[in-house]
């Protein structure tokens, strides 16, 4: 499918269902960034390390890890220290998410300025300015 949607200087966002079945369909057609969310769990961690190292052993592209629902120090450490050779992107546990969930509208619309909101909007920024570099 993407590569029937590739177009020279085009950008493509697809949302995956979790675990490591998504990654290893990729078979061998790299891509600029594959992103692996995870949460400070211990389970959460290991799938996401999963991926991550199979993404890399077949050069399929750069992974950042995405630190999701981080509550404190401790918790961004333990991601960090499971991923020590990935870019991490922090997104804070954050009430306004929750809110705007079960309200059923997107975060953005429902709370910009929400941290876990402004952490996103940085990582997209931060993705953007590396694929046009």
């Amino acid at each position: 499918m993407l590569g029937q949607l590739e177009q020279p200087g085009g950008i493509i966002v697809a949302d995956f269902e979790a675990g490591l079945g998504t990654v290893l369909r990729l078979g061998d057609t790299p891509v600029d960034v594959v992103v692996v969310v995870v949460e400070p769990t211990a389970a959460s961690l290991e799938v996401g390390r999963r991926a991550a190292e199979s993404v890399t052993l077949a050069g399929l592209g750069r992974v950042v890890v995405v630190a999701n629902r981080v509550r404190d120090d401790a918790d961004e450490q333990r991601v960090r220290a499971a991923f020590p050779s990935c870019e991490v992107a922090v997104v804070p546990e954050d009430e306004a998410v929750v809110t705007a969930e079960r309200q059923g509208v997107a975060p953005l619309d429902a709370a910009p300025d929400a941290p876990a909101v402004g952490a996103l909007a940085g990582l997209a920024t931060r993705l953007l300015r590396a694929q046009a570099a």
